[in-house]
């Protein structure tokens, strides 16, 4: 029996290499400035966005991969296995799974395949995308890497609040005269995925208060196996490192990495959002 390929899109937050390491095929989406496009990661990546933002590019638009790319890309892994599995950003963000499953079409009956929608995306993705790839790699058939990624998906959480409401506005996340009137009273709504949506769940007036509602909500868990602070700078700002020092003192045990979020949550969050991953469950 054939190793089971791994697909995923761009996303997914992995470390430089790291999925060529696990030999995780990576498709990228589409970030739209204007009349321009350019490929997630490849051809763009967030400081880079961030720096056209600040000279005057239009508000970027995030498109799903081509549906080219993911139809060679399925029928050049059919060469080489019979088991495919694609885990890709929640379908209530992108249509990335809609386009996947399009693109596998060819194949069904020739080839199984699973299309995951992960009901979240960045370094929640990249969890599970590691976790699949990894037993993958160790061997594991389809439908236990299967089982695997969905009994994970439930305990993987995703927390941020924005300085700004536009992007969540033209991202469709809220009304206009909800952004309008948050901007007046300088309100910074707390964000939360569920159910692979984002929805406002708090609102706060102060960064401070903010980042004292990310604090309490990781505190809430009992069973801590992987954290992540994710924010928009390249390089750790101040308001990410007092997390992060807050966490360490009353969880000594775990390591809170700050890392970039990518472009196409950039689209919905903005510059200048700041959260926190969770996952709750085994560590595999």
């Amino acid at each position: 029996m054939s190793q089971v390929a791994i697909i995923t899109d761009s996303t997914a937050y992995l470390k430089p290499g790291e999925a060529e390491k696990l030999g995780v095929h990576v498709v990228p989406l589409n970030i739209q400035l204007g009349g321009d496009r350019f490929l997630e990661g490849i051809e763009i990546d967030s400081d880079e966005l961030f720096h056209r933002l600040d000279y005057g590019a239009p508000y970027p638009v995030s498109h799903p991969p081509d549906l080219a790319v993911l139809e060679k890309l399925y029928a050049d892994l059919h060469q080489q296995t019979d088991q495919i599995i694609a885990i890709h950003v929640s379908r209530r963000l992108s249509r990335t799974v809609q386009v996947s499953e399009m693109g596998a079409e060819a194949l069904l009956g020739r080839c199984s395949i699973e299309i995951i929608d992960s009901m979240t995306t960045s370094v929640g993705l990249g969890i599970l995308v590691k976790a699949a790839a990894k037993a993958a790699n160790a061997g594991a058939p389809l439908d236990d890497i299967v089982r695997l990624v969905r009994g994970m998906i439930p305990h993987i959480y995703l927390v941020f609040y924005v300085e700004t409401m536009d992007y969540l506005e033209r991202a469709g996340r809220i009304g206009k005269a909800q952004a309008i009137l948050g901007s007046m009273l300088n309100i910074k709504p707390i964000l939360f995925m569920e159910d692979g949506d984002i929805i406002p769940l708090e609102k706060v007036r102060t960064t401070e208060k903010a980042i004292e509602k990310l604090f309490e909500f990781v505190a809430e868990f009992d069973n801590l196996q992987q954290t992540a602070i994710i924010q928009c700078n390249r390089h750790p700002t101040r308001d990410a490192r007092n997390l992060q020092q807050r966490l360490i003192q009353s969880f000594p045990d775990l390591d809170f990495p700050i890392i970039q979020y990518g472009p196409d949550l950039a689209t919905r969050v903005g510059p200048n959002a700041l959260g926190i991953v969770v996952y709750e469950g085994m560590t595999f």
